[in-house]
């Protein structure tokens, strides 16, 4: 059981190789089998098709990719908070570790996004697997919330996405032109997004004596 498994890690870690450099058309069970050291038999008995290794890397991967980075936010929440310090320091941290180190698997996540496009059920994975990803961070999100004021009208899980949002699409902009996305930008865009959150919330817990008095007003002046 253990040696089945570890011939299987070995055949996802060949296949996200292959199809990072190759994509997933240009990928053959053969290339892939021969990197990892087996035979396309040994393929075979694990996975039933190229689409179907194909779909468990991108399951498998991703996961595995929400676990360890939900887990370093968490630490750094943690830390920061302790500390009485500015959380939004180690997340820019963060954010250039991963934006910089983590160049090698664009292509392979490039090509998650494009077999997903045409294929629905691979679609499917990558909702669930935004889901997943959604649940967790939502959990670090509603505390950060919180210490910067925002009120309880405003949901955690609509914030959470546009912050999921705003990370991942400066990343793939500060691997195209660096220069455009200063280490410092993701905090500060961060920064920008939760002052309006406190905004909002000011404004929508508000008094109604001010709405009451405009509406008089109208009806002296009719």
């Amino acid at each position: 059981m253990e040696a089945r498994a570890r011939t299987r890690e070995q055949l996802l870690d060949a296949a996200a190789f292959v199809f990072a450099r190759k994509g997933f058309a240009g990928a053959s069970v053969e290339e892939i089998a021969e990197s990892a050291g087996y035979s396309t038999g040994a393929l075979y008995s694990n996975f039933d098709s190229k689409e179907q290794l194909f779909l468990e890397l991108l399951s498998a991967r991703r996961s595995r990719g929400i676990a360890r980075r939900t887990t370093a936010i968490a630490e750094i929440l943690n830390e920061e908070i302790a500390d009485d310090a500015d959380p939004l320091d180690a997340l820019t941290r963060m954010f250039v570790r991963i934006a910089d180190s983590d160049s090698e698997l664009a292509p392979l996540q490039a090509e998650f996004w494009l077999y997903a496009v045409r294929n629905p059920e691979a679609m499917g994975v990558m909702a669930e697997k935004l889901e997943e990803q959604l649940v967790a961070l939502e959990r670090l999100v509603a505390p950060l919330m919180e210490r910067f004021g925002a009120g309880p009208t405003i949901p955690p899980r609509a914030v959470t996405s546009a912050l999921l949002g705003l990370f991942q699409g400066l990343v793939r902009q500060r691997r195209v032109d660096p220069a455009s996305v200063p280490d410092d930008l993701f905090a500060q865009a961060v920064r920008w997004l939760l002052a309006g959150v406190r905004s909002n919330a000011s404004t929508t817990s508000a008094p109604p004596a001010n709405r009451g008095r405009r509406a008089r007003g109208q009806n002296e002046a009719r």
